[in-house]
């Protein structure tokens, strides 16, 4: 199993991978079709995914189960595959990767809150203890636990992993800017709040994914940093801010923008740096030479 964190205690600053579900999409991913069930029923187009990130450059890449918890995939009647398709999406990365690039499993919320009522946390322990144990015999070296806005629930999903597996974990929230220049997630949670909590909690590496471009990045992370001093942090971003072009987002920052743009992450202390929506292979393989120099 590799470690990030033995690979960033030698001073490397690591590149993750770009975009997954808008690469399905150009694949042939339709809505209301099941993302991981493209691990079993389009392996190849998933390997390829991850393969392409690889000969990028990337040093850490994720895997396609996102929605994979047993809540998400209730949705298509799958439940009781939770198992095989987190397993077949670690294997997929796994062997895209090799042996020299690391495979976190990728590990989303699960649509249910807490504070409504409509879940258990034992539920939601459970939920996440059985997605991460399958990441885990799939071949993952850590699980990035991304895109959370309630922290009760990212707690219990860092608490899950650390328990039952012996993974790295890696845990990031969405932010948006408010009205009165702060950044919040959807939930009203800080990156200090976040951050702070996801530590205590166990996770290894903190940071920020999805909902805003390299540049909004900045003032997130320098406020992460300050609350966890000495603990990695990442940074996924997408390509800019979206642009509606005929009724359909579109991300606008080319490879050659959002790599400008990483360097001011990257001076901020930022250790681990990819993309979320919107991002390609080249602008994975843009932000390398940059993370290199």
């Amino acid at each position: 199993m590799k470690s990030i964190i033995k690979s960033l205690s030698l001073g490397n600053i690591l590149v993750s991978d770009g975009a997954w579900g808008t690469f399905l999409q150009k694949e042939g991913l339709v809505p209301g079709e099941c993302p991981e069930l493209w691990c079993i029923e389009h392996r190849e187009k998933v390997f390829n995914i991850a393969r392409s990130y690889v000969e990028a450059g990337s040093d850490i890449i994720l895997t396609n189960s996102f929605g994979g918890t047993s809540f998400k995939l209730e949705h298509y009647g799958l439940t009781d595959r939770v198992t095989e398709l987190n397993e077949a999406a670690a294997d997929i990365s796994r062997e895209a990767a090799g042996d020299d690039v690391i495979v976190a499993g990728s590990m989303g919320p699960t649509g249910k809150l807490l504070l409504m009522g409509d879940v258990t946390e034992e539920e939601l322990y459970d939920a996440f203890k059985e997605q991460a144990v399958a990441l885990e015999r799939g071949g993952a070296d850590a699980v990035c636990i991304e895109t959370f806005a309630a922290i009760d629930e990212a707690e219990l999903a860092i608490k899950a992993a650390r328990e039952n597996t012996k993974l790295e974990v890696i845990c990031t929230f969405t932010f948006e800017k408010t009205v009165q220049g702060e950044y919040r997630t959807m939930m009203g949670v800080s990156p200090t709040q976040s951050a702070e909590a996801c530590v205590a909690a166990g996770a290894h590496i903190v940071g920020t994914n999805c909902g805003n471009g390299m540049v909004q990045m900045g003032a997130i992370v320098e406020e992460i940093i300050a609350a966890v001093p000495g603990v990695p942090v990442v940074v996924h971003a997408n390509a800019g801010m979206p642009v509606n072009v005929n009724g359909v987002d579109t991300f606008p920052e080319t490879p050659e923008e959002m790599a400008e743009n990483v360097q001011a992450v990257l001076d901020a202390g930022v250790k681990i740096v990819g993309g979320c929506c919107g991002t390609t292979p080249a602008h994975i393989r843009a932000m390398k030479k940059i993370a290199n120099n």
